[in-house]
């Protein structure tokens, strides 16, 4: 039986609006401007949920989706959802945005759904709403990149009244 539920996204500590190149790693060479973050649509790197500028004080996204039960806990499923059953995660995709609006990726954060303690997700599933809770600035203040799980993130179940 498949049920409804939300996910939040509740982010503060954004890293500000420039990635200096000092900050990065990797082949990474050049300082990013005008960094925005948004949750990005499965399938669809360039449809993005939200996009908040890097200086923002705080951002919060609500993704729509249903969970069915699984062997393995709930399965959660939705067009913000990425991966397959087992491996199921959110891209926080970091950009640039020009001018005219267009947003360029330089990196991505990926929330590990599959690091939900499993009595927290069982119980978003039966309550109707999962809050992560995060920082989004690195150790080296740059945006915060790759594999995102506890303690990194905090997740909590909640009603979703």
């Amino acid at each position: 039986m498949m049920a409804v539920m939300r996910i939040r996204i509740d982010a503060v500590d954004l890293p500000g609006p420039t990635c200096p190149p000092e900050a990065l790693t990797g082949d990474d060479v050049a300082a990013y401007g005008n960094i925005h973050v948004a949750v990005q649509r499965r399938d669809r790197p360039a449809e993005l949920l939200d996009p908040q500028p890097g200086d923002s004080a705080s951002a919060t996204w609500i993704l729509e989706c249903t969970t069915a039960a699984s062997v393995n806990g709930p399965d959660v499923k939705g067009p913000y959802i990425q991966g397959r059953p087992g491996g199921r995660f959110i891209y926080l995709s970091w950009g640039t945005v020009d001018g005219s609006g267009c947003f360029t990726m330089f990196r991505r954060a990926k929330l590990m759904l599959d690091a939900v303690p499993a009595e927290v997700l069982d119980a978003a599933a039966r309550r109707g709403l999962l809050v992560g809770r995060l920082g989004l600035t690195d150790e080296r203040g740059a945006p915060l990149c790759a594999r995102v799980v506890p303690p990194h993130i905090t997740w909590t179940a909640h009603s979703a009244d």
